[in-house]
């Protein structure tokens, strides 16, 4: 029987969750990546309308497989949608009716508010026209359970898990940026369910890693030791974005692997952090972020953090990719590159470490700017 773990008051997730975000070709794509998803165990889907067609294909293929009889041991997949914050309520009504329509379905197991990365949309979602919705969806029977993903700050996430209006949460938790684990700690007390956001692309590109970042973490993959890390620390369930049925191979090899770290597991992530700070030196940031706030809204741990990953473990396509997309992303992603730095030193002195942080915002910008590129959605 494969692993399955608690996700709020819904029923029980596999450790693994098939998000699609990138089966978005045709319908005969979605059905190959949801079938290997099947033989992989996984009993939990996530979507979204922001998804362009993914909805409708996923719904084309869930009918399939049911006339197949090709569905989870429990009988029936667990689906996850989400809904765009700040509509008024009748239009968020027709958008959520719009989405069970599309997916075939009465109704959803887990609504997701999609993106509480501003204050105004958490207002709406505890106060506004989002909570007289919620009510609407758990009181018709449209909704299991309501919870939010978020690309916002940690305080912004902190107040949304405080408010118990949500009893599930997805965050971004990554090997190599583990900011957010005492968010999903808090969670998890509150009994509720946690889905880590892109722990592969958004944690380093760890689908496709550096030849020193390999190196780094032999006799383990970036990406195996990636989803261990997060499994042993308790997350409930890992998203993996599939475009083809091969991408879930790791999760198949890996659908019960959720003890405790092993001896050398633990030692890897031991050295992983090692080399980071050898090979940074005094230019390693630790990311206390003790340095904000910046009179000039510059976001230095995360920009430093970019720049870490760059010369610790030469993740430099993925810091590129990062760094050119802020200012393009809307709420989405930070709006501040590192050239806004206007020399001030107000952070100087609050640095523990000392670090010449000017230099460092000008330097990873140097680094890191490039030919901007294209959002995989929205």
């Amino acid at each position: 029987m494969t692993r399955r773990r608690a996700f709020g008051d819904g029923p029980s997730v596999s450790l693994f969750t098939l998000g699609t975000m990138r089966a978005l070709t045709s319908k005969v794509q979605m059905l190959s990546v949801l079938r290997s998803a099947h033989l992989a165990g996984i009993n939990h889907v996530e979507t979204a309308p922001a998804y362009g067609p993914a909805e409708t294909f996923l719904g084309q293929a869930l009918r399939q497989l049911d006339r197949e009889e090709a569905t989870p041991a429990e009988g029936s997949w667990i689906i996850t949608s989400k809904l765009l914050p700040g509509q008024p309520l009748d239009q968020a009504r027709r958008a959520l009716e719009a989405s069970l329509k599309r997916l075939g379905r009465p109704r959803l197991d887990n609504l997701a508010i999609h993106g509480i990365n501003r204050e105004e949309h958490l207002h709406w979602a505890v106060s506004g026209d989002g909570a007289a919705l919620i009510d609407w969806a758990l009181a018709s029977g449209k909704v299991g359970q309501v919870g939010f993903t978020s690309h916002g700050s940690s305080a912004l996430i902190q107040r949304a898990i405080h408010t118990n209006r949500f009893r599930f949460c997805g965050l971004h938790l990554h090997l190599l940026d583990p900011q957010h684990l005492p968010l999903m700690m808090e969670a998890l007390s509150r009994q509720m369910g946690v889905l880590a956001i892109s722990p592969a692309d958004k944690g380093g590109r760890l689908q496709a890693p550096s030849d020193q970042l390999i190196n780094d973490c032999t006799p383990f993959t970036p990406l195996a030791l990636a989803y261990r890390f997060l499994l042993a620390a308790g997350v409930s369930t890992l998203t993996v974005g599939a475009e083809k049925p091969t991408d879930l191979n790791l999760a198949n090899a890996l659908a019960n692997q959720d003890g405790p770290l092993e001896e050398q597991e633990a030692k890897v992530l031991a050295r992983l952090e090692a080399l980071r700070r050898e090979r940074l030196g005094l230019e390693f940031c630790g990311q206390c972020r003790a340095c904000l706030p910046c009179p000039q809204a510059v976001p230095i741990p995360e920009l430093l953090r970019l720049r870490n990953l760059t010369l610790g473990h030469d993740l430099r396509e993925f810091a590129e990719e990062r760094y050119n997309l802020i200012g393009r992303a809307g709420h989405w992603w930070e709006t501040v590159k590192a050239d806004a730095c206007a020399q001030c030193g107000d952070c100087l002195p609050r640095c523990p470490y000392h670090l010449p942080i000017p230099s460092l915002l000008r330097d990873t910008h140097h680094r890191l700017a490039a030919a901007p590129r294209r959002r995989l959605w929205g």
